[in-house]
């Protein structure tokens, strides 16, 4: 089957689920975290599988197409999502002292970074962070335009900089 076939019959619908779970699955569980991801993830193939029929393959991919859905889902736990980088922000979790793990950016300092941006940059961030997209496909999954999803991912990175900076620049 390939993306630009609708997708109408219990057969293909599966074909799309066993190819896109796991990608929606990694997506939303950096979103919310793993204990809700595989819910969400769920629920984002219930409503594509209820909304099949109004897929048009002449707008966009199915895989960008599944990743707006499940980024609509997320929306609807941003309160949970807000107190989770609230609780990774309040993380003291020590550093490794040399090594290869110098490199890692601490959980903490991470919920910290991401709770400063707005919904629309996190989105578009983790959209491309976390679900791989590019920027046409971002663009698809959110209903904004390219030149929106730029402009949103070059805010939340100048955020990010000051606090991901000091683990950014050390060697």
């Amino acid at each position: 089957m390939t993306e630009a076939a609708p997708v109408t019959g219990i057969d293909q619908f599966t074909e799309v689920h066993d190819r896109h779970f796991a990608e929606i699955y990694r997506y939303v569980a950096g979103r919310l975290g793993a204990q809700v991801a595989e819910d969400v993830a769920a629920e984002t193939f219930l409503v594509a599988f209820d909304r099949r029929r109004t897929f048009d393959p002449a707008r966009g991919e199915l895989r960008a197409w599944l990743f707006g859905i499940a980024t609509n889902l997320v929306s609807r736990h941003r309160r949970k999502e807000a107190r989770h980088y609230r609780a990774l922000s309040r993380l003291d979790t020590p550093r490794p002292q040399e090594g290869h793990e110098n490199r890692v950016v601490v959980a903490g300092q991470l919920g910290k970074a991401l709770a400063r941006l707005t919904s629309g940059e996190r989105d578009v961030l983790l959209l491309v962070a976390l679900a791989d997209l590019g920027y046409a496909e971002v663009a698809q999954a959110l209903g904004i335009s390219p030149g929106t999803v730029g402009s949103r991912l070059t805010r939340a990175r100048k955020k990010l900089t000051p606090v991901l900076a000091p683990e950014a620049t050390d060697e």
